[in-house]
């Protein structure tokens, strides 16, 4: 007796499955994104500034590395990518208000939406992280004492909620269009694929390059905490997070 098998209905479903986001650009966004999380929220005080300041190194490097890598490397990773994306603000903005003002409402490009609002967050935050990180570098080495008041760390103050700002528009435009699309996007950051058959937008996946890219940070860190005394995160400051006590008066001694 013959035994006929037919095929899982999932099957094709799962086939359907397309890279969209190569493995170092999904890297350098966690990273970046970790990096600028640990930044903002050691921001104040004395006893958590050389982990502070250790993450903002980290944030300008990160930077360089996707400024090279939009410069060399695949086409979908190009910076010039994100400008011709742009490009396409104005019309798609005009057929959003025509459809919300039409009676039969047009459809509207939702893809196009997409890229378009990762476009403005990815060119807003890599154009304001470098003003951060160098005032963050002279409010450091204390350059506002040569350069009179404190407006360079007010400045410093300034981009880096600018940034924050930047990062939560991005965060609700991820909401609001995986609600539109009934997609979840994020996963597209942590997966790199998307559902939906059509070809790879990213031909190769470059995991040695993700995995480089993750060694040199968690060198870099390494170094860093070995080059301070009390390393990064010295035991005066977690036992004072761990109390719940503020940082009055800034003295780790």
């Amino acid at each position: 007796m013959t035994t006929t098998t037919f095929p899982s209905a999932a099957s094709p479903a799962q086939a359907a499955r397309r890279r969209v986001v190569d493995a170092p650009t999904r890297v350098f966004h966690w990273l970046f994104a970790l990096s600028f999380l640990g930044a903002y929220l050691t921001a104040d005080g004395e006893r958590l500034r050389l982990l502070h300041v250790t993450l903002g190194y980290t944030m300008a490097g990160l930077l360089a590395f996707r400024v090279l890598y939009g410069l060399l490397g695949p086409r979908q990773a190009a910076l010039s990518l994100l400008w011709r994306k742009l490009a396409g603000l104005g019309s798609w903005a005009q057929a959003i208000k025509t459809a919300a003002q039409a009676d039969a409402s047009p459809a509207v490009n939702w893809r196009q939406g997409q890229n378009l609002f990762m476009a403005l967050a990815i060119v807003a935050i890599l154009v304001i992280v470098l003003p951060l990180t160098l005032s963050g570098y002279a409010t450091y080495n204390e350059w506002g004492d040569f350069l009179g008041g404190d407006w360079i760390a007010e400045v410093h103050e300034f981009f880096g909620n600018t940034v924050l700002a930047a990062v939560l528009a991005h965060i609700a435009a991820i909401v609001g269009l995986s609600l539109l699309r009934r997609k979840n996007l994020a996963a597209q950051m942590v997966t790199g694929r998307a559902d939906g058959p059509g070809p790879d937008l990213a031909k190769r996946n470059h995991g040695w390059l993700a995995a480089l890219l993750l060694c040199a940070v968690l060198a870099y860190w390494t170094w860093e905490w070995r080059q301070s005394p009390q390393g990064l995160i010295s035991p005066q400051a977690i036992s004072a997070v761990l109390s719940g006590q503020g940082d009055d008066d800034g003295d780790d001694d």
